[in-house]
């Protein structure tokens, strides 16, 4: 499937053995590797960063120009991993089982292996893409982006002149549905939507009773975020999502489709789906969850003021006005709330290359049906879109039924099966021979 010299999997290893745990974030080394095998290769690259320790990497495989430039992006950095709760090491790399464990295995050191490793191949082999290609990894998404792509975006937008579309995280990965396996690829995104609310109250010492306690009401506004659901909206992207999923599956479940779709049924069909429900929910509601709780210094003192950050992510198309509208309706009187920080999304999908990757994963895999994905989470695709760029989430992988994908990311026991990052190199490496060629 690969060159010598060019492996996969042993390349995953070695950068998953680099602890990019963001914060700090410390991505220099692994960047250093990644630029050492395209110098290797003779990939003109350059790295452009805002702090030192915090480096980006920008490489472009030159293309025959028949095409717009390609642009391929990912981040190094990765969340935390706490070893006490692993049954591997974090950062070991090792390959139990037919899985390669570590933090970042999936999320996305796997992916940008599929990448470079990709590049490296056209390179070796002589390949010259319609296009040129330009691959962007980059630091810091895992704590918003701002020293990465944000960056890279406001500082460095010539590095992506004429780019129309980007290949970034997440989709492209295989799920059953019934007895079909589908393989969603993102076009659509969920924005970032901090916010803060805020109780005040009379402060004073902990032994008398205090009529106008702002923990209290904290605590009653917590408990109103987790028992009370926000508004259902189905939005242009659900409907295309969904309609392309239900077309392949059985006429009764086709029907529970189209109940998804039906505003006034949302929210029921998603309780009868159960645990497919609640991998749904998020693409038919806004959400917000509480994340830090700041106030109160000392045992015996009633706090004055506490407040709860809440991470709350938007449906494209709606605004975080009207996110704390739907806060402020169930969480009653009493909370102050604020936008700390809003990342809006791309516009109207642009599905111009979803042909070719669905093509791609079709080659691959004849039994597997492409599709197009709204993404409950964020990516640095909607920095990207800044610039006019449609992202799609394609880091393709056949992965087994046993494997439950949303749960292994940012958690304990990250991993990924052996088999499934050569099949995404192997997909890489047809975009780059496909990529602006005609059928």
């Amino acid at each position: 499937m690969n060159d010598p010299g060019i492996d996969p999997v042993a390349l995953t290893q070695q950068l998953v053995r680099f602890d990019t745990s963001n914060p700090p974030g410390n991505e220099g080394p692994c960047i250093e590797h990644i630029k050492s095998l395209l110098d290797g290769a003779g990939i003109p690259n350059q790295v452009l960063a805002q702090s030192p320790n915090r480096p980006n990497l920008i490489a472009r495989l030159p293309g025959d120009g028949s095409a717009p430039p390609l642009l391929l992006q990912g981040h190094v950095d990765v969340v935390p991993a706490d070893p006490a709760l692993w049954q591997q090491p974090p950062f070991g790399g090792d390959v139990v089982d037919g899985y390669l464990w570590g933090r970042g295995s999936l999320d996305m050191k796997s992916g940008i292996v599929m990448m470079v490793a990709a590049m490296i191949r056209a390179k070796v082999q002589g390949i010259t893409p319609a296009g040129d290609i330009i691959l962007a990894l980059v630091c810091d998404e895992e704590s918003g982006g701002d020293q990465g792509a944000r960056f890279l975006v406001e500082n460095h937008q010539e590095q992506f002149i004429g780019v129309k579309y980007a290949i970034g995280e997440f989709g492209g990965f295989s799920f059953k549905l019934g007895r079909r396996r589908f393989y969603p690829i993102m076009v659509a995104e969920k924005q970032v939507c901090h916010l803060r609310a805020t109780f005040r109250g009379i402060g004073g010492h902990a032994s008398l009773a205090q009529q106008s306690n702002p923990m209290m009401a904290l605590g009653q506004f917590l408990q109103r975020v987790q028992s009370r659901d926000l508004p259902i909206h189905v939005t242009p992207e659900a409907r295309l999502m969904f309609k392309a999923i239900s077309q392949h599956l059985p006429l009764p479940v086709r029907y529970g489709m189209a109940a998804l779709l039906n505003p006034r049924l949302t929210a029921l069909t998603l309780k009868l789906l159960g645990a497919k429900g609640r991998t749904f929910g998020p693409l038919f509601r806004n959400t917000v969850t509480p994340t830090v709780v700041r106030g109160g210094e000392q045992t015996n003192v009633v706090p004055s003021e506490v407040s709860v950050d809440l991470d709350g992510r938007l449906l494209p198309g709606f605004s975080p006005e009207l996110l704390v509208a739907e806060l402020t309706e169930i969480a009653e009187a009493g909370a102050e709330i604020e936008v700390l920080r809003y990342d809006q999304g791309s516009g109207q999908p642009d599905l111009g290359l979803f042909d070719t990757l669905g093509g791609i994963l079709k080659d691959a895999d004849p039994d597997g049906i492409p599709v197009p994905m709204l993404m409950p989470a964020a990516t640095d695709g909607r920095i990207f879109a800044r610039l006019g760029i449609q992202t799609y989430g394609f880091l393709p992988m056949m992965l087994p039924d046993a494997l439950n994908f949303a749960a292994t990311i940012h958690g304990p026991n990250e991993r990924v099966p052996v088999d499934a990052i050569n099949f995404g190199a192997a997909a890489f490496y047809a975009l780059l021979q496909r990529y602006g060629r005609r059928a």
